[in-house]
């Protein structure tokens, strides 16, 4: 299973701040492993997040798409590429 982990943000950055000063938020968030949020007219719109926090979040979605579909194989059956075909007319 996963471990928890605390997602904290420690900045927000309004986006014109980050442009001005995108290459110390790219090593911020790449050395220091902060996680920033950036803003426009005071609402959040997105995340700079180290690559280890995306991998982390894509494998996260990977595993529960992979049980999602070992559930619905299980409650629906399956049926052959053939038989898709034919029923839909291809």
């Amino acid at each position: 299973m996963y471990e928890t982990y605390k997602w904290e943000v420690r900045m927000r950055i309004s986006a014109s701040r980050v442009r001005e000063n995108f290459s110390d938020t790219l090593n911020r968030v790449a050395y220091r492993k902060e996680r920033i949020v950036l803003r426009r007219r005071g609402k959040d719109l997105a995340a700079v997040v180290p690559i280890e926090d995306l991998t982390l979040l894509e494998e996260m979605e990977d595993r529960i798409d992979l049980e999602a579909a070992r559930k619905a194989l299980k409650e629906k059956g399956t049926i052959s590429w053939n038989k898709l075909k034919a029923k839909l007319g291809l």
